[in-house]
């Protein structure tokens, strides 16, 4: 049996060229590394934005590497045991974030290990996938925005997604009819709330901003509000998309069986890496949802291409100037490429995803010391 030799990490943040908020001008990555016992090696990582990456890499260091270290290093027969024994610290959160590190390159290792890309590995379904543009652009004035939705149209993107939640409902009316305006009746519009609303607020927003013809609304109430989802499912007409905050497939669950959501976005890294992301996918299937992987397109998009069909297109979001490779994180060329609005994947082994030290790192790697299997 391949076991897990060694799991070591390295936490940086990796500067943004396009701050999403005045306090977000970077991410956190903690970057892994796996060696099995066969010498196939493997690297992943783990994610979060702005805040608890510290805490990620000592959940990884203290006590996912410890407890992984002499077991079978298939990522599907390992991740169940990892989730449970994590368990007390939370059964969704920064338990799976770290989970996802090691994963992440697990599967990474196995497809290294076959001479293939992990959407090789899988199976992949289809050659290319539509991608949208999307912004982190509440706080953009009314020319800024509409100068990233032309971009958005010169570089061939038919979908953009744009956020909503401004203290006057006015100005929402203002922003989302200008820029559907500007996009025309062809390419879809879809609107982000980011948790913004309460029930009251989000019926009577998207009654409102119904008028500009929506795909869907994001996250337009507080992303564990079952009830409040379930409600609002029946009061609009307009598709509720959520998942970038549900970290289970138990919670995907409960949203699917609730008819709360119609469209489920779970983050890959979020949600503990790609043996659940899976297990996600089928549910949403089964439940007749579609499924659009949020963010990190040199990785969901990947999934997305070794998908099976449903009957419902996949959609990639690649959020503007936020890609690992164009920010100059990556060992190697990106994996995948963005053109024309649609991504496919370039030629590489794995994932494809090894990040490169930057000097803004935040800690040293850690000593294999406590974390290699000493056989």
């Amino acid at each position: 049996m391949t076991t897990v030799r060694s799991l070591t990490t390295r936490l940086q943040r990796v500067p943004l060229t396009r701050p999403w908020a005045s306090d977000v001008t970077s991410v956190g990555v903690v970057a892994t590394h796996v060696v099995r016992s066969d010498g196939a090696e493997g690297w992943g990582f783990s994610w979060s934005p702005q805040i608890g990456a510290p805490a990620v890499q000592a959940l990884l260091d203290h006590d996912i590497a410890p407890a992984a270290i002499g077991r079978a290093a298939t990522p599907g027969i390992l991740w169940p045991d990892m989730w449970e024994h994590l368990h007390e610290a939370g059964g969704g959160g920064l338990t799976t974030i770290a989970l996802a590190g090691l994963d992440l390159a697990l599967w990474d290792a196995e497809a290294r290990a076959a001479g293939v890309s992990v959407s090789q590995l899988l199976g992949r379904h289809r050659e290319r996938v539509r991608a949208y543009g999307s912004g982190v652009n509440l706080h953009y004035s009314l020319d800024d925005l509409l100068a990233q939705v032309q971009r958005w149209i010169d570089d061939g993107f038919e979908a953009v997604k744009i956020k909503v939640g401004k203290p006057d409902l006015a100005e929402d009316v203002e922003r989302v009819g200008a820029v559907r305006a500007l996009l025309g009746p062809d390419r879809a519009l879809m609107i982000d709330a980011n948790q913004r609303w309460d029930l009251a607020t989000a019926t009577s927003s998207i009654e409102a901003l119904s008028a500009f013809e929506l795909a869907w609304i994001e996250e337009p109430l507080r992303a564990d509000d079952l009830a409040g989802h379930a409600e609002l499912a029946r009061r609009i007409e307009v598709p509720i998309a959520l998942g970038e905050n549900l970290h289970t497939v138990h919670r995907f669950d409960d949203f699917l069986n609730a008819g709360a959501a119609q469209i489920v976005q779970p983050n890959i890294v979020r949600v503990g890496g790609i043996t659940p992301f899976l297990r996600i996918a089928e549910r949403a299937a089964a439940h007749g949802a579609a499924l659009h992987p949020h963010l990190l397109p040199e990785l969901s998009g990947q999934l997305a291409l070794a998908l099976p069909a449903t009957g419902h297109e996949i959609l990639v979001e690649d959020v503007e100037d936020a890609g690992f490779g164009a920010l100059g994180a990556l060992v190697d060329p990106s994996p995948v490429t963005i053109a024309h609005g649609h991504l496919v994947e370039n030629p590489h082994p794995g994932l494809g995803l090894r990040f490169a030290p930057l000097l803004s790192a935040e800690s040293a790697p850690s000593t294999d010391a406590i974390r290699e299997d000493p056989s």
